[in-house]
Parts: structure tokens; C-alpha cells; sequence
């Protein structure tokens, strides 16, 4: 029995790749965001940002229109930037967002808005960023045999749960090669994003660790600072 397993797991792998569409979504929505952003936390012209993003995810669609089954060096290059690029402009923009939190003047509901805003970007870029570089990548993440993957940087319970009741453990990585997709990763961010810290899927490499504690600070500053001065300027003006 073991025997089968092995080489069940060993055995070429002939997915179709994960679909391209929730991820290419989730680029669209965080472009979009950015653009409505007030003009106090643009970083450069209004519309440079979303374009650069669109441009980027364009180039990758004409890799993978529909499926994740090809991928190159600059693919690979690309895809990282252009999540990096969505964190570090939104990290600008929460910087610029706290530093008006001493301006006695600043609208309240404006403030929340934009508080929102940088949240629910937070969350798509890291969930991208997590999508991107666990196990060498969406492309061989499932398309390759297991045995051939990159060293995991997150354990999820699927992982993990061989061992429990039949109708959950049929479910497992090992027993039915089980690989996470874009939507568990974006998972991942939303529940790091308002708990501030890990819940069901496990960090296991340094990089994963710092990714994830860098997005639950931003998340932390957003809610503890961000939203409650918000909330707070609009009991005020009550």
C-alpha cells in the first residue's frame, strides 16, 4: 500500500494549471482601488501606478491566458514585481495616510475610506506575493510532481490531516495531492490581515515569516491607528 502511494506521488503530474482568472481579478480590484485613493496618498500621477499594474498583468496574460502551464525567467520576474510593487506602493501610501493623523482638520470619513482602501489592498498583495513564490510558484506548483517542488513556505492543514476521519483525510495533500491555489493564499492574508498573526496555515521558512509579519503590522497600524482616529473624528463631529 505504501508502495502504490509513492509511486503515486512520483508520478508526472498532468494538470491543466491553476486558473488564470481569480488572480488576474484580484489585480484588477487592487488597480481600481488604488486609483480611487485620495490625492494626498498617490504616489506620483493618479493613474501611473494602476497602469504599470494592468501593463504587467497584461504581458502575463499573453504567457497564460487561461491556465497556469508555462513559465520563464522573466514571467517568473514579472509576476513577483508586480505584486512587490502593489505592497511597496500601499506601504507608501499607509505611511502617508498615518502622517495625516495629527492634522486636527482631517475629515473622518475620508480618513476610514482611505483606511479601508490600503486594508483591503494589503490583503490582495500579499495574498499575490504568497501565491507567487510558495513551492517554486503557481506554474509548478501544479503541474510538476510532488517530489520535484520547491521546499513548501506554508503548511496548510491539508498537509497535515492524512490521519483524521476518512471524509476529511480524503481530502488530504497526501491522499488526494492536494495543492493550494491563489484563493487559499488570499485566505491566508485576509485571516493574517485581521487577526494579526498566523491561524490555520503555518509559516515554515524566514521569508514566510517576515512576509507575514510585515503585512499583520501594516494591518495592525491600519486598524489600531488608521480606523479608530477615523471613528473617532466622526463621534467627535457628531
Amino acid at each position: 500500500m505504501s508502495t502504490s502511494h509513492s509511486m503515486r506521488r512520483r508520478a508526472p503530474r498532468t494538470s491543466l494549471g491553476e486558473n488564470r482568472l481569480p488572480p488576474a481579478l484580484a489585480v484588477v480590484v487592487a488597480a481600481l482601488v488604488y486609483g480611487v485613493l485620495p490625492e494626498s496618498l498617490l504616489v506620483g500621477p493618479r493613474y501611473v501606478i494602476p497602469a504599470i499594474e494592468l501593463l504587467l498583468l497584461a504581458a502575463l496574460l499573453m504567457t497564460n491566458p487561461r491556465r497556469m502551464v508555462r513559465q520563464t525567467r522573466w514571467s517568473r520576474v514579472v509576476s513577483i514585481g508586480l505584486a512587490c510593487l502593489m505592497i511597496a506602493t500601499n506601504l507608501a501610501a499607509l505611511g502617508m495616510l498615518v502622517t495625516t493623523l495629527d492634522s486636527s482638520s482631517t475629515d473622518g470619513v475620508a480618513l476610514l475610506v482611505g483606511g479601508m482602501q490600503v486594508w483591503v489592498t494589503n490583503v490582495i498583495g500579499f495574498g499575490l506575493l504568497y501565491w507567487e513564490i510558495d513551492r517554486g510558484g503557481p506554474v509548478p506548483r501544479h503541474t510538476v510532481a510532488r517530489d520535484r517542488l520547491a521546499m513548501a513556505d506554508w503548511r496548510f492543514s491539508q498537509d497535515e490531516n492524512r490521519d483524521t476521519v476518512r471524509e476529511v483525510a480524503a481530502g488530504s495533500s497526501e491522499r488526494s495531492d492536494w495543492r493550494p491555489g491563489f484563493i487559499d493564499y488570499l485566505y491566508v492574508s485576509l485571516t493574517n490581515s485581521s487577526a494579526f498573526s498566523p491561524t490555520d496555515t503555518m509559516p515554515l521558512t524566514a521569508r514566510a515569516k517576515a512576509l507575514m509579519g510585515l503585512e499583520a503590522s501594516a494591518a495592525l497600524l491600519t486598524s489600531l491607528l488608521v480606523v479608530a482616529r477615523a471613528i473617532g473624528g466622526l463621534g467627535s463631529g457628531g
